[in-house]
């Protein structure tokens, strides 16, 4: 098994102003002193708005923690209101991007295609996208849960060169298990995300799909992480509302 470097990454949702974020990161840089980093990768992904803030004390700190945006668009400029580019977000030293989050595909119509162009666009401007996946309770219901995340897989990473892949990270998140407080067990999780890298494996190539990072995100907490972490196939965590608590977020890092 290739010797895969866990990734913590807190997904702030809509959530903090830039002065409120500028507070949780300061208050977690605290929390997290004398942690040894080379255990975990740790990101943050604030909302847009508190990005350039987050990222300037980040720096003049120096802090440990990796900067990361929630969602980009795919071209580099044009008349898109709204919107904002990887460029834009690369010049902020963004290491990461999340791209097709349930709740972008659920909510804001967000596809395998769109999706696609969102991670390409991302590895151009030098950062790496965490690109998600992950199944309704209807479709775990019928059984169709397998078949689901292969689909999103597959598209989501259709034309993407095996070299790219060295850097991936790839989030299953169970859409049922997001915000309910419901966490699939950590052999369920450990499940898909071994299909996953069977998926990866016929894609590109064995060593490919022991490379790329897969997380587990859905009501990740600090009471239930070590579980999910103690699993061979998990490498890491893409934690929601858990993140916005500075206390519960290095629980969450430390395990």
């Amino acid at each position: 098994m290739a010797d895969r470097r866990p990734l913590i990454s807190g997904n702030w949702k809509m959530n903090l102003n830039h002065l409120e974020a500028i507070q949780l990161v300061q208050k977690l840089s605290y929390e997290m002193a004398g942690y040894d980093f080379h255990a975990n990768e740790v990101t943050v992904h604030p909302p847009f708005t508190a990005l350039r803030s987050v990222q300037t004390v980040i720096e003049a700190d120096r802090m440990e923690f990796g900067l990361g945006a929630q969602d980009c668009h795919w071209e580099a400029a044009g008349a898109f209101t709204g919107e904002v580019s990887p460029t834009m977000l690369a010049k902020l030293n963004c290491r990461y991007v999340i791209v097709g989050h349930s709740e972008r595909r659920q909510l804001f119509g967000d596809t395998d295609e769109t999706t696609n162009r969102k991670a390409k666009a991302v590895f151009a401007a030098g950062m790496t996208p965490i690109v998600c996946v992950g199944e309704t309770l209807s479709q775990r219901d019928a059984g169709d849960a397998r078949n689901v995340v292969e689909a999103q897989l597959r598209g989501s990473l259709a034309g993407i060169g095996a070299d790219q892949l060295a850097s991936l990270v790839v989030a299953y998140e169970p859409v049922w298990a997001i915000g309910t407080g419901k966490a699939c067990s950590p052999a369920d999780a450990g499940e898909a995300i071994r299909a996953i890298r069977d998926v990866l494996e016929t894609m590109y190539s064995t060593d490919v799909a022991e490379t790329v990072r897969v997380q587990y995100g859905g009501s990740v907490k600090a009471g239930n992480v070590r579980e999910f972490m103690g699993h061979p196939e998990i490498d890491g965590a893409l934690v929601g509302g858990a993140s916005l608590d500075p206390e519960e977020f290095a629980l969450i890092v430390k395990h």
